[in-house]
């Protein structure tokens, strides 16, 4: 079995799903891409976004070959959290799940699947946190 290539590093993208602000922010960033197909790596999520339209982007994304990262609001995640945990539930490290603060929510480190890693690793982290609890 031969090794499993990846896309050359200037053809791997970020994906973004958040908020306006976050999204926004990330495209004046230069995170942007719409292809000729007009598939986006990105997705404002507002009141009227649904959430099945939020899992339909979280595994396009996922599934796209030219996307090394997901960015994800930690909002946003909530409200998809059994796709966000399938996904990484199945092992997959590319593309890689970042969920990230948001300015509407207060970032909550017990529901961050990455920092819940370094705490099983250090469980020290938890009360440099200031928590005094696991979740």
């Amino acid at each position: 079995m031969g090794k499993i290539k990846f896309m050359s590093q200037v053809d791997m993208k970020i994906g973004v799903i958040g908020d306006e602000d976050t999204v926004t922010g990330m495209l004046l960033a230069g995170i942007g891409a719409v292809d000729g197909q007009g598939k986006r790596n990105f997705l404002i999520v507002d009141t009227k976004t649904h959430q099945r339209e939020m899992e339909e982007v979280f595994h396009d994304l996922t599934n796209r070959k030219d996307i090394a990262m997901i960015l994800i609001t930690q909002g946003c995640a909530e409200t998809i959290r059994m796709a966000v945990d399938g996904y990484s539930a199945s092992g997959k490290v590319v593309p890689t799940i970042l969920e990230i603060p948001s300015k509407e929510q207060p970032y909550d480190p017990r529901k961050d699947a990455v920092f819940q890693r370094v705490a099983f690793f250090y469980p020290q982290a938890y009360a440099m946190m200031g928590m005094e609890d696991k979740p």
